[in-house]
């Protein structure tokens, strides 16, 4: 029970330290409303600021998603306009003059006004200043009548039930407990409040009525609720109630089969842990009881050492196979899903997922919390995989880098699955899908990770992903994905949970996450901290959970330059950095050892030759030097060859273009050179210059990736709108026969080189890749091949140097030469 100390009565208003104030002091719709800002009140970060300062601004209305979904926003973030510009009245204080909230935010009548919204900051958006703990700061609306309303402690109603946001207290605590209400139209005759048990504690007849509570506890009750009430004339009253608690996590190992994330022990029960120091209580809450905050939903806590404790629980009675939504509560203020969710809900994104593309979608519950929920589920149908797949070896790979939202118009993976026949016969046997795991907003490239082992909902369900892969395995193609273990933006929930709000960057505790990124100038979100044990824990339950729940053959691992805390740009040779991926791939081969692990590094080639001999392949960026040759300027080719950098081992990587580069056919109908009628800006000339670097592209040897479209001369520039907006989807391309016979002729080549081993593994070679008049010469055992070009824009002679006397066969037109000669 909550034991109270003195009554104190007082019609002198009595606020608590909130940073904000309005006049009137309860605000309705139709007032014209002035808002006021204290600086040293909240997170205190404008506190001593001397510039100009602007409120970012918006509603909470009837028509938001959740207690968070801002609507009628003034201006764009960083945007300094007049009318949401703050008045100093001295030093740390500010007010702005809103008047009548319909007409100053544009509100339409059909939605109702539940709160101003406010984030005050500088000229740039670099300082800020929020509520406690970094959250937004919120200014009631009241309606005609009487409203109670507690001053002290500050009062959560977001979530329309005190239960699901309670004070938390501990014993010996002394709580100030203030309540008042508003009276509009009417009088407040008196005040009162109760326990749950309804003892009536203390009442009044101001327009304030204060209590100190000490803390205590009895017979083991670590829950109450209280209960204002406010009595008006004509017999209007009015309730409002505060939910108080005293967590007491139970001291309880974890049970040693218990792993972080969620568990299935039978078809009626989950068991959840959560890896998180230095928090003093954890609760679950979820569809399972109401989104409240209940004691029997407390997680045990297993504390190890101090940077080693879980938390952890077991639900039991759950509905065979139905979903619960889900998430932990934890010290009372941050909601999260769990980090290892298979499948979240978001109150941003998923209600712009058509039903076609996920069927039957889990509504978010709106209304009952916030932030991304988790979703459990036991007895799920386990995937009948029927494929039985043997993995191309790396040397023989032809990669398709494939961006699902840029490639099909409905962005699914079923209708992934109908082009097929297109990419089959186009000759690769490797998918490289870019991030399909959940990423922040639903139109992405994906490299803005949140959920690691969630499929983002928008590409659809994670059976019609399986689907997908098992389609691609029984017809010989693997399937590789893009995984980001770099970095992080502001939804991952590792970030969240130990986060720095004044800074706005993670905690120096967190236990995942460098507070600033030791690379100045390659670095995005937040820092992955992979000299942690955390860490490495975590990628290494991510990497392995994709390779053995959806059967994926490998990894394209995003920025892997940046998997180092050695400060600096990352271009030198730096042999932490080199442990720390040998580490991760020896997890990796350790369960599956033919994984294939292929790293965007970037660094000194001395450290991309040890990687690449340890048996990793590393991207080949041959973008440069494959856009000159085909625009007809000086160029060499000779850099994509893996012999030529001194690797022992075909681990190359190389690429005419990928996600990250321009597209090679615009670059030839913008500034392809000329000489006399021959014209590489000419859109038929421009294709058979593709055709030219194909055939110096597919016939050298190791693996080779291209990029989606490539083969049909996409000509649309990386920055038309703009480097990750959408790009048109140009499948009539494939009607043109020009474009359609670059398509073919690179099939042709991929075709040779699937069926014959010289051009992946051959036994003498000979290039000639620099100047403008190319060849190339490759033979193993009896076979030889010959390969010669001219990048020029005018006739050039060049022998192919048969080293072979006899007769020679055009792979393209089908004619037959006889040829003598030796290789000079």
């Amino acid at each position: 029970m909550l034991l109270f100390t003195s009554i104190l009565l007082n019609s002198t208003a009595l606020f608590a330290a909130n940073p904000i104030s309005s006049e009137p002091e309860f605000p309705t719709e139709n007032d014209s409303i002035t808002v006021y800002f204290d600086a040293t009140q909240g997170n205190g970060g404008l506190m001593g600021y001397t510039g100009d300062i602007w409120a970012h601004t918006g509603v909470i209305t009837s028509g938001s998603t959740s207690p968070s979904d801002w609507k009628y926003v003034i201006a764009n973030w960083g945007e300094n306009t007049e009318k949401a510009k703050l008045t100093r009245i001295s030093t740390d204080f500010y007010s702005l003059a809103i008047g009548y909230p319909r007409e100053y935010y544009n509100i339409p009548a059909t939605e109702t006004i539940l709160k101003l919204a406010f984030v005050f900051r500088n000229n740039t958006g670099s300082v800020t200043g929020r509520d406690e703990g970094g959250a937004d700061i919120f200014l009631g609306l009241y309606e005609a009548g009487i409203t109670a309303v507690f001053i002290k402690p500050a009062v959560d109603n977001s979530f329309g039930d005190p239960r699901r946001s309670p004070i938390f207290t501990h014993i010996g605590d002394t709580i100030d407990i203030e309540l008042s209400a508003a009276a509009i139209g009417t009088d407040i005759d008196s005040l009162a409040l109760y326990d749950d048990y309804g003892l009536k504690l203390a009442s009044g007849d101001s327009s304030r009525l204060q209590l100190d509570y000490i803390v205590d506890i009895l017979e083991n009750i670590n829950q109450q609720i209280l209960y204002g009430i406010a009595y008006g004339a004509e017999g209007l009253n009015d309730t409002a109630s505060i939910y108080l608690m005293v967590p007491q996590p139970k001291i309880s190992e974890r049970p040693a089969a218990l792993q972080d994330g969620i568990s299935y022990p039978d078809n009626q029960s989950a068991s959840l842990s959560l890896f998180a120091p230095r928090k003093e209580h954890i609760f679950l809450i979820g569809d399972f009881n109401n989104w409240f905050v209940e004691s029997d939903y407390l997680l045990n806590k297993d504390e190890q050492s101090a940077d080693s404790v879980w938390w952890w629980i077991t639900l039991d009675g759950l509905i065979p196979g139905e979903e619960y939504a889900f998430q932990y509560l934890v010290d009372g203020e941050i909601r999260i899903a769990d980090p290892y969710s298979e499948k979240i809900l978001d109150p941003w994104n998923d209600k712009w997922i058509p039903e076609i593309t996920y069927p039957g979608l889990k509504a978010y519950p709106t209304g009952k919390t916030e932030q991304a929920v988790g979703v459990l589920q036991t007895d799920q149908e386990a995937f009948n995989w029927t494929a039985e797949f043997t993995r191309p070896d790396n040397k023989d790979l032809v990669i398709y880098e494939l961006l699902v939202r840029d490639f099909i118009a409905r962005h699914d993976y079923q209708t992934l699955i109908d082009t097929l026949d297109y990419l089959q016969n186009l000759g690769i046997n490797a998918i490289e899908l870019m991030p399909v795991n959940e990423f922040e907003g639903n139109s992405s490239w994906g490299y803005n990770p949140s959920f690691y082992l969630a499929p983002d909902k928008y590409y659809g369900t994670a059976h019609d992903l399986k689907t997908f892969i098992d389609a691609c395995h029984n017809r010989g193609i693997a399937i590789i994905i893009d995984l980001v273990h770099n970095h992080a933006f502001g939804q991952n929930v590792l970030a969240r949970l130990y986060w720095n709000s004044a800074e706005n960057r993670p905690a120096a505790d967190n236990p995942w996450f460098n507070e600033v990124s030791p690379n100045p100038v390659y670095h995005w979100g937040s820092d992955f901290n992979h000299e942690s044990k955390a860490t490495q824990y975590f990628a290494d339950r991510v990497n392995r959970y994709w390779l053995e729940e959806f059967n994926v053959d490998g990894f394209r691992f995003d920025f892997t330059k940046g998997l180092s805390n050695t400060p600096g740009e990352g271009w030198n040779h730096d042999n932490a950095r080199i442990a720390i991926l040998k580490r991760m791939a020896d997890e990796i081969w350790a369960f599956d050892s033919s994984a294939y692990i292929i790293l965007e590094h970037f660094t000194a080639n001395s450290e991309e030759t040890e990687l690449a001999n340890y048996g990793m392949m590393i991207w080949g960026n041959m973008t440069h030097a494959y856009q000159e040759a085909a625009m007809g300027y000086s160029n060499d080719l000779s850099w994509g060859i893996y012999s030529n950098r001194g690797w022992s081992k075909p681990h190359l990587v190389a690429y005419m273009e990928s996600h990250d580069e321009e597209r090679m056919m615009y670059k030839n109908l913008q500034y392809g050179n000329s000489s006399g009628a021959y014209d590489i800006k000419n859109i038929f000339t421009a294709l058979n210059r593709l055709k030219l670097n194909g055939a110096f592209f597919f016939t050298l040897p190791g693996p080779k990736m291209i990029w989606q479209f490539g083969e049909l001369g996409y000509d649309i520039s990386i920055d038309d709108p703009c480097r990750v907006c959408e790009k048109p989807i140009l499948w009539n391309y494939f009607q043109e026969e020009a474009r359609r016979n670059l398509y073919k002729t690179w099939s042709a080549l991929i075709k040779l080189r699937n069926q014959q081993a010289l051009f992946t593994e051959p036994d003498n070679t000979n290039y000639q890749l620099n100047g403008m008049l190319k060849r190339v010469y490759l033979s193993k055992g009896t076979m030889h091949a010959a390969i010669i070009g001219n990048f020029d824009v005018s006739a050039g002679d060049i022998s192919p140097n048969f080293p072979y006397s006899g007769q020679w066969y055009d792979y393209f037109s089908g004619d037959t030469l006889n040829a003598s000669g030796s290789m000079s």
